[in-house]
């Protein structure tokens, strides 16, 4: 079994908000395979899909980002998760926008959502998708940024970035995660 999770913050008020790409990814997932995210565990939305005889979580925390580690985890341990078996999507500022990354390990980099994920994991060896927004123009706070809506040019361009991490998730489902890192991160 795995677990994708998709961070961000709940609400429609965060809907199409740089923060919350994560959770756009979890739902595009979500669509594309007639899995509507409708069940909830341990303070997240969560639906079950199953491909070629593996069942795959998708999971929005509902913790608020800084505290997705709290839906996580207890997610994992009820599930049985092996930690290998996690995909986390979120928001990068150090990317441009649009860029992904996939990686298996790393620091937070600021990242409050990451923060607690690997406090409650107690590493920093798990896989991800990184998706960049960019940095805030100047004068703007990061807060405020990455709390903002995609400008209309950007978020049309984000819809196939969307596409791209859904395609990246379904590479995952069939190949280990570092040639599907081989084959995204090209």
């Amino acid at each position: 079994m795995k677990l994708i999770a998709g961070l961000g913050n709940p609400g429609r008020s965060y809907n199409q908000t740089r923060h919350n790409i994560g959770f756009e990814i979890v739902d595009h997932l979500a669509d594309r395979y007639g899995v509507p995210l409708t069940k909830t565990k341990f303070n997240g939305l969560y639906s079950l899909l199953h491909h070629n005889g593996e069942k795959i979580l998708l999971v929005k925390p509902l913790t608020f980002m800084n505290l997705s580690g709290d839906c996580i985890r207890p997610m994992m341990d009820y599930f049985e998760i092996k930690q290998e078996d996690l995909l986390v999507i979120y928001d990068d500022l150090d990317l441009p926008v649009g860029k992904i990354r996939l990686r298996q390990k790393g620091s937070a980099g600021g990242h409050n959502g990451i923060k607690s994920l690997i406090a409650h994991l107690g590493t920093q060896e798990f896989n991800r998708i990184r998706v960049g927004i960019n940095r805030p123009p100047t004068g703007m706070t990061v807060p405020d940024y990455v709390l903002g809506k995609f400008h209309k040019e950007e978020w049309q361009h984000m819809q196939s970035v969307i596409d791209k991490c859904g395609d990246a998730c379904e590479a995952w489902f069939e190949k280990p995660f570092p040639e599907v890192m081989n084959q995204f991160n090209a």
